[in-house]
């Protein structure tokens, strides 16, 4: 059963958890309710860390991104030097419990700026096999997986920062090609648009 509301306390990474899911309820309800009660939280444990959360990033004098991350998950799992282009970064990790084959990943740059933040698949887990539309269900793949996958993928402005769009060509069972538009909420596939529809 879901916990009762929990007293206000340190924002935990269980509260950050639910951070990531209430952006992502707006596109899977079921899956979020499911993985909420995985967690042992309420719906009003939900809304109140994001409302948290949101009071931190707003702070008149917020800390740093980089900072706040860390200060909420502890020390990262790994942080390594990182290339983007001609820029240098590193890219810091942390493990969630709710997605043990994912990473909750940031790049960092100089002076301790975030250039990106999503959720990327765990070094050494099995990434999954994406052949055709079939394979591209909810929370199934992360961006750049899609991105490999059905490349050449053209990426899409989101609807909010943590939002990405990607609009590639994906073969359907039968082999026949159609025009999709993938939208990720942190990193992570919620729903797809085929030739134009809701898939």
């Amino acid at each position: 059963m879901p916990s009762a509301k929990r007293p206000a306390g340190p924002f935990t990474p269980l509260d950050f958890q639910l951070v990531l899911l209430r952006r992502m309820a707006d596109h899977q309800p079921g899956l979020v309710e499911d993985a909420r009660r995985e967690l042992g939280a309420s719906a009003a444990d939900m809304r109140e860390a994001n409302r948290r959360w949101q009071a931190m990033v707003r702070a008149p004098r917020p800390r740093s991104a980089a900072s706040r991350y860390r200060s909420v998950l502890g020390e990262p799992e790994s942080a390594v030097p990182r290339r983007v282009g001609d820029l240098e970064c590193e890219a810091r990790q942390w493990r969630l419990p709710l997605w043990p084959d994912l990473r909750f990943e940031v790049l960092v740059g100089d002076g301790g700026a975030v250039w990106n933040e999503w959720l990327v698949r765990a070094p050494g887990a099995a990434a999954p096999g994406l052949r055709t539309l079939d394979d591209l269900t909810p929370w199934s793949c992360t961006v750049d997986e899609a991105a490999r996958a059905f490349a050449p993928a053209r990426p899409l402005q989101g609807s909010a920062p943590t939002r990405w769009g990607l609009a590639f060509t994906a073969p359907d069972a039968a082999g026949a090609p159609h025009e999709v538009v993938a939208e990720f909420t942190w990193g992570l596939l919620q729903r797809t648009a085929v030739d134009g529809r809701p898939a």
